[in-house]
């Protein structure tokens, strides 16, 4: 951020000539000149798509992260420094408002790092980058995937050429229909950057893992959910060997948009495996017709399902019970992308000493690694061009999520 000279004047008549130099140079600083951080605060705000034209939120994504920063301060903070947590700004999906949102926070609020970062857009990564904030999310876009100061709380998730690909989702699938090979899945999506990263990635990882990808296209509108899906549902029942149905039909799409299709395949007669990586909400249990189109589903999931009994499971259930008032609240995976996006950047601060500066943070990534998350094992910079390589699947049946493909870490492919 720039400061009238008369300000930086000021300022420099307050500290040693060596710090004023370093301010200026983008050196390492002492703790007191770093944006965002005082003695006894380190000041952090979040980028979520609270509202979507859709009606699609991930609101519950704030209440993760506050729900981890609460019990961090409670702790006594990170060396001496509580966390100063603003809440998440709403970019409802939308870039300009993504771009908007990143510049209040450090042009403004003057954060020292966002965390959380969730949206299926990130056309605030380059400001970001460029200014020099850490930045936790979930590495769902490209941006989470080289640069410098931008991290995915489980890894890269999109790669570029020259990275890997997760392989939980084809390979479990591949368990629940007794093998790939001779199986056929259709891949569709939203016509965004995230719906065609996506396809690219997924089309790449199963036909990896040997099955057949007849279909594989972001067509429907992000920004206008189809009222009538025939024409996709149509095309899909025909893609198939020899003009049949798929032996799967893969969503990378947000609930509203997976209940419209799911609730249109099996009304064709579908009778085949269904799958996406958002439906797994207990809260989407509380109307039937939603219940009755998601029943049978099987949602991937990138983190330990909510029934594991694992103690870093037990101690998120608390800490999300603590954050909403004491009062038990349906779980949900945006919960889970708050906390892990919160987790992974205190666990770097941490890290990095009573002397935080961004340098210092940076260079506490540098050679990261920890073991038995909610994600699996963590190591940077692994995770800047690769997963952390690890997933479960969850089937919805007869109103109740079951664990269909327990947590398990499964070997990268390379992408290309």
């Amino acid at each position: 951020m720039y400061r009238p000279l008369r300000v930086l004047a000021a300022a420099c008549t307050l500290l040693l000539v060596t710090a004023c130099n370093s301010a200026s140079t983008g050196g390492n600083t002492p703790s007191s000149a770093t944006r965002g951080v005082t003695a006894d605060t380190i000041k952090v705000g979040g980028i979520v798509s609270m509202t979507t034209a859709s009606g699609y939120s991930k609101k519950d994504t704030d209440l993760g992260a506050r729900a981890r920063y609460d019990r961090a301060n409670a702790e006594g903070g990170v060396n001496g420094r509580t966390i100063t947590y603003l809440g998440a700004e709403d970019d409802g999906q939308d870039p300009a408002k993504n771009l908007a949102a990143a510049r209040k926070l450090v042009q403004q609020d003057q954060v020292f790092a966002v965390a959380p970062m969730s949206s299926v857009t990130f056309a605030g990564a380059d400001f970001l980058d460029d200014r020099k904030v850490p930045t936790v999310g979930w590495g769902t876009l490209p941006s989470f995937c080289g640069p410098a100061h931008i991290y995915g709380f489980n890894g890269c998730l999109v790669p570029t050429p020259g990275g890997t690909l997760n392989q939980t989702w084809p390979e479990s699938l591949a368990s629940v229909l007794g093998g790939a090979r001779g199986k056929s899945v259709a891949l569709i999506a939203g016509d965004n950057d995230a719906g065609t990263f996506g396809i690219r990635t997924f089309t790449q990882g199963f036909k990896a893992a040997g099955f057949q990808v007849p279909y594989a296209k972001a067509v429907v509108p992000a920004t206008s959910m189809p009222s009538d899906w025939s024409a996709y549902t149509k095309e899909i029942l025909r893609s198939g060997p020899g003009g049949r149905a798929p032996d799967a039909v893969i969503s990378v799409m947000q609930t509203p948009y997976n209940i419209g299709l799911f609730t249109a395949l099996k009304r064709s007669g579908y009778k085949g495996v269904l799958s996406d990586p958002t439906d797994y909400d207990p809260g989407l249990l509380a109307k039937d017709a939603t219940k009755q189109a998601l029943d049978g589903v099987h949602v991937l999931l990138q983190f330990q399902p909510f029934e594991s009994d694992v103690p870093a499971m037990r101690q998120f259930k608390e800490d999300i019970k603590k954050a909403a008032g004491g009062r038990e609240i349906p779980l949900n995976m945006h919960m889970l992308t708050g906390y892990m996006s919160a987790d992974l950047f205190l666990s770097l601060a941490a890290k990095a000493g009573k002397d935080l500066t961004v340098e210092s943070f940076q260079k506490a990534a540098d050679g990261f690694s920890d073991t038995g998350t909610l994600v699996g094992d963590r190591a940077l910079p692994k995770g800047k061009k690769e997963s952390f390589g690890c997933g479960a699947l969850v089937q919805l049946k007869n109103g109740r999520y079951e664990v269909a493909v327990p947590f398990t870490c499964y070997p990268p492919i390379p992408f290309g």
